[in-house]
């Protein structure tokens, strides 16, 4: 099994990256996956593994994390990359809105645009945010602040 997908799986469609910061016993992203492609070798406490030949980058599994710690990456746009956050503030943003791209130390990094709120009572309070932002920038963004 694959812990980061290729290059060749990352310009077909969209795929999941999940950053647990720690082992803990937790394991609600397994049972969201339908595909199965999320497991969890061994104990529950080990950290989740992705097969990415099963991920087709649904989103579902992104509110059920109670550490906000799953993210969807698409590099599938030409000309931008969309990266779907757990987002649990109010006001959730607006598709269209502008707002300031974070990376993982809360650092503003550069302005990018929402692109999709699902905001579903299915995901308990959690929206999915997707926003768009330059390629290069794809590894570096997790989080946003409103403007």
């Amino acid at each position: 099994m694959n812990t980061t997908p290729s290059q060749a799986r990352r310009e077909q469609k969209p795929y999941v990256v999940i950053e647990c910061p720690e082992k803990i016993p937790c394991d609600p992203c397994v049972d969201a996956c339908a595909q199965g492609a999320i497991s969890i070798p061994g104990s529950i406490i080990e950290l989740p593994e992705v097969d990415y030949e099963k991920c087709t980058g649904c989103l579902l599994c992104i509110p059920k994390c109670p550490g906000l710690a799953i993210f969807v990456i698409d590099e599938t746009p030409e000309d931008h990359s969309i990266i779907y956050i757990p987002y649990e503030l109010l006001p959730r943003p607006k598709k269209g809105d502008k707002v300031l791209a974070l990376d993982r130390e809360g650092k503003e990094q550069c302005e990018v645009t929402i692109i999709k709120v699902i905001d579903s009572p299915k995901f308990d309070h959690c929206a999915v945010i997707g926003f768009s932002v330059p390629k290069n920038m794809v590894n570096d963004i997790r989080f946003i602040k409103l403007q």
